[in-house]
């Protein structure tokens, strides 16, 4: 991907994270200056730690855009809160999962970029999306999303494995972008229409147990 493309992808991401991070923030009363504050902690966080952990310049350091569409992001979600109708829930989940999805790929490409193998980018990628809205979460008290046995990491990871694979088969970068994107957001959202969660340590009760129950 060129570096072009590439910090457009970026700032769509930041944008979209922001928007989510000020969204949240306003569901739960949040005001003043801590609304830019978990806006940006929200847009920033998960690429900052993937750019510490892969030992490059922080992204937003190194390119002031990111900055810029991210203080704008949120300032126009002040407006259109204040001065609009409050958006519902289903505005916030939609736009956390693009941003996610975005993210998932920033950090897939970067990663590869500085040379690491595929099983690293794709963790990398999960890291970058998944950051940020963790520390949003618990700054606002919310149980992050990641923690719930949502389709939230997992659908991150469904799309980096598409990407992953058209990637293999020497697909053109755009179209493993696209495809990523959009396995991220199906799963996500449609996880959500159908209430599907990951829950890998359901309890069975025993069927001695559940003779007694019915006999009582």
């Amino acid at each position: 991907m060129s570096s072009e493309y590439f910090i457009v992808l970026g700032i769509l991401g930041v944008a979209f994270f922001a928007v989510s991070g000020a969204l949240l923030g306003h569901d739960k009363n949040i005001n003043g200056f801590g609304i830019v504050v978990v806006g940006v902690m929200t847009a920033l966080g998960g690429g900052t730690l993937r750019d510490l952990l892969l030992g490059k310049p922080i992204f937003w350091v190194e390119t002031s855009e990111y900055l810029i569409a991210t203080y704008s992001a949120i300032f126009a979600t002040v407006l259109f809160v204040r001065y609009m109708p409050s958006p519902s829930n289903f505005y916030f989940i939609l736009i956390d999962t693009v941003g996610l999805a975005i993210f998932n790929v920033i950090g897939i490409e970067k990663a590869l970029i500085s040379g690491t193998g595929m099983i690293v980018a794709l963790t990398m990628g999960m890291t970058t999306g998944i950051f940020g809205g963790l520390m949003r979460d618990v700054v606002c008290r919310e149980v992050p999303y990641v923690m719930r046995g949502d389709v939230y990491a997992s659908a991150c990871f469904a799309g980096g494995l598409s990407y992953a694979a058209l990637f293999a088969l020497d697909t053109p970068y755009i179209w493993c972008i696209l495809g990523s994107i959009f396995v991220t957001v199906l799963l996500r959202t449609a996880s959500l229409h159908w209430g599907v969660k990951v829950d890998l340590f359901r309890k069975r009760t025993p069927r001695s147990k559940k003779k007694c129950d019915a006999e009582l």
